[in-house]
């Protein structure tokens, strides 16, 4: 029976097989673009960042916050003292575009992250066309050489690498491939329930020197203590804010400010 993520990575599997643009080409335009905002710096400042997400809906929630404004939203998280953004770009199961990216980094000057289910050499080319300062890899999405491969393509294009993992061999993975930021979300993407524990409890296993990303179920000053406690440099949160009735206090919540 297949998961919500092998539907999900399937349906841009399939989009990447159909793309027939030619990669070279796609590189030289990558390279090109100007320099990407320092999205690691971000996260490796002292303190515990904050990684502010954009998101219209989710497979688990439904719509979230559909008639959000991208850029209005970056604005409002820049001004609450949000250190990065991230933006959802899949269209079919989380409602976005890369339309949305593109407002939301016009509006603000924080590093931006592509959140999407990068799958081919063109979805990293296409991220920093766009204007991303950073890509997502989940290692469940992707075997090691793609891993692997996809990282260093990131790094020659300009982009820093956000390296998923749920589990301890995803982690292991994640390192072995090279990654110097590592996530680990508390969401399972095999079905969309979080475990409000997997991040203390993986942290250990991410070495000293890469940056440690909490992702998910993560609503409150106090869940970002527990996991600055544990050890991680930032977390990553969309829920909460999208549906919060002011994005800017919010923010300033989970960065411990009144």
């Amino acid at each position: 029976m297949s998961t919500v993520l092998d539907r999900i990575v399937a349906a841009h599997r399939a989009a990447a097989a159909a793309d027939d643009r030619p990669l070279d080409e796609l590189v030289v335009r990558a390279r090109a673009v100007p320099a990407a905002r320092p999205f690691r710096d971000a996260l490796a400042r002292p303190g515990l960042s904050v990684i502010a997400e954009i998101k219209r809906r989710s497979p688990s929630k439904g719509d979230l916050a559909p008639g959000l404004v991208p850029a209005v939203l970056a604005k409002a998280y820049e001004d609450g003292g949000a250190d990065c953004v991230s933006v959802l770009t899949d269209v079919e199961f989380f409602g976005g575009s890369a339309d949305d990216l593109v407002d939301a980094r016009a509006a603000c000057e924080l590093p931006v992250l592509r959140k999407d289910f990068t799958v081919s050499a063109r979805d990293v080319c296409d991220a920093r066309l766009m204007g991303a300062d950073a890509v997502l890899l989940i290692v469940a999405a992707l075997d090691d050489h793609e891993l692997a491969t996809l990282l260093a393509l990131a790094r020659d294009v300009g982009l820093a690498g956000l390296v998923e993992a749920y589990a301890e061999d995803e982690v292991e993975r994640a390192v072995a491939a090279g990654a110097d930021i590592v996530g680990v979300n508390q969401r399972d993407l095999r079905d969309f329930e979080v475990d409000a524990g997997r991040a203390a409890q993986l942290a250990a296993r991410i070495p000293d020197g890469v940056v440690r990303v909490a992702e998910s179920g993560v609503r409150n000053g106090a869940d970002v203590a527990r996991l600055a406690d544990a050890g991680y440099d930032a977390v990553l949160v969309g829920e909460s804010l999208v549906t919060s009735p002011d994005p800017v206090a919010a923010v300033r919540g989970l960065k411990g400010a009144p």
